[in-house]
């Protein structure tokens, strides 16, 4: 066992299990066939939806029947990062874990605590036969990383309690109150296909081994964006002296940070003198830039036999101003809460895909509605004027903080009586899913929390030991004083 002597044993019991399990986004059939199983073995009332969210039913202990019922809620699907240079399926393989300094880690893959450890939590309350607490409905839900799918189709009278606990939080110490809505935005390219001219030198460029980091909590850091810098060198190659690109593709999610991107394209043999310069001087810059903050970035090229076509000179113009010019990074900071991001976009990923097109993926957050439609706005009008269809998803909704919350009052005097200190009561610029619950379950009181989780939607993800046991003790004093 990885995780012998731990405590919370049980939570760590189900860690465990859970990272034997694949599991990522939109793959999640083998996490729903082990979650009716474990409900199955334990005599615990469960169904599923048609999407896919879990709902296993715990009653109420001795004495606890006067409380409301307490919806603990996580998502059972992880984002699949890793370590280009690693081999790894997360549809088939599990997740390698092991200790290190005090948290669990992996080598070169996401760890998936986000948000495994809020089901291990959820399991936990669920066979624990010591812990005093009223009904319970964990609330399993599917597809919160790409695309909130379990959530947005959760159906009314799915569960029937009036108090949730989102355990998908990701910062001992802070008890979040709500959080940003998001939006989507894509543009697709359509280019023409060309003969690539034989004597021309083909040459590949990569850029790799950035932080990345997730799009919502870190997107205020200044953590380089490689398809923004990669781009930013093609552009530059091109003015100089002129370039022909075949391919450029770069991260990975679109709710994560792009920490990789590669480049195809060819030159005039006469100009390859004139490009090592090129490369030099921007390697140098980068370098240079972000020595403290992307201390593993590398930048690379090398020549290659040949590229399969060029894409035509129009949509090569269109394609690399637009992605110069599209923003990135925070827009706009709260007005009312000190530190807090109001507006970002993210420039998430580059594609080449069928028929002829290039996809970019981006995604906006914002807490204000307006605002968010506004900074989608202006992605779109980037790459409209650079000639791409563009297109927005359904968005979702933020979740507004109530100041009069029941369960916030609880759960802030719970954190002060286990821990003698005050915790931090604050919104998040992530997206959780409590705002679309709220749509359809207007009466929720809801908050969120739980343990340490750094490097969230990398394969620098790691777990603090310490905090999941803190994260623990104030679930379950929570549970037992939860409101009548």
């Amino acid at each position: 066992m990885i995780f012998k002597d731990l405590q919370p044993e049980l939570i760590y019991k189900y860690f465990e299990e859970i990272l034997q399990v694949p599991r990522p986004s939109k793959k999640e059939e083998k996490i729903i066939a082990y979650l009716k199983k474990f409900a199955e073995a334990n005599n615990l009332d469960y169904k599923i939806d048609e999407i896919g969210n879990v709902l296993i039913t715990k009653p109420a202990t001795s004495g606890m029947e006067d409380r409301k019922t307490v919806i603990l809620q996580s998502h059972v699907d992880m984002v699949p990062e890793k370590r280009t240079d690693l081999i790894h399926n997360f549809e088939t393989d599990p997740i390698k874990a092991h200790i290190e300094d005090g948290w669990v880690k992996t080598n070169g893959t996401t760890l998936g605590a986000d948000d495994g450890i809020g089901v291990a939590a959820a399991m936990a309350v669920l066979t624990d036969t010591k812990i005093k607490h009223p009904k319970i409905e964990a609330l399993f839900t599917v597809d919160e990383e790409t695309g909130l799918t379990g959530a947005f189709g959760l159906k009314d009278g799915f569960m029937t309690g009036t108090v949730l606990i989102n355990l998908d939080s990701e910062d001992e110490g802070e008890l979040f109150i709500g959080s940003a809505g998001g939006i989507d935005t894509a543009a697709v390219f359509k280019y023409q296909k060309e003969v690539p001219v034989e004597q021309d030198i083909a040459l590949e460029v990569t850029i790799d081994k950035l932080h990345g980091g997730h799009s919502g909590d870190e997107i205020h850091k200044g953590y380089g964006n490689a398809i923004q810098m990669l781009n930013r060198f093609l552009w530059n190659v091109n003015k100089e002296i002129g370039l022909r690109l075949s391919k450029f593709e770069g991260g990975s999610l679109r709710n994560a940070i792009p920490k990789d991107a590669k480049a195809c394209f060819t030159i005039k043999s006469d100009k390859f003198d004139a490009f090592k310069k090129l490369f030099d001087a921007f390697k140098s810059d980068f370098l240079n830039e972000y020595s403290a903050i992307e201390p593993n970035l590398t930048f690379e090229f090398k020549k290659i036999d040949k590229v399969d076509f060029l894409i035509d000179k129009s949509t090569q113009y269109g394609l690399l101003w637009a992605v110069y010019a599209a923003p990135h990074g925070v827009d706009a900071w709260d007005k009312n809460i000190k530190d807090l991001v109001e507006t970002s976009t993210n420039l998430a990923t580059i594609r080449f895909e069928e028929n002829n097109t290039i996809k970019i993926g981006t995604s906006q957050r914002s807490s204000i509605d307006s605002a968010k439609k506004n900074i989608a706005t202006k992605v779109r009008t980037v790459f409209e004027l650079a000639g791409a269809e563009v297109t927005h998803g359904e968005g979702y909704p933020g979740w507004k903080p109530n100041p009069d919350s029941e369960l916030v009052k609880i759960t802030v005097e719970s954190y002060k009586k286990l821990f003698n200190k005050e915790p931090l009561v604050r919104a998040i610029h992530a997206g959780l899913e409590c705002g679309l619950f709220l749509e359809k379950y207007p009466y929720l009181d809801m908050i969120s929390f739980g343990p340490t989780i750094k490097g969230a939607h990398t394969p620098d993800e790691r777990l603090e030991i310490k905090t999941v046991k803190m994260f623990w003790h104030l679930l379950v004093d929570v549970l037992e004083n939860s409101p009548k």
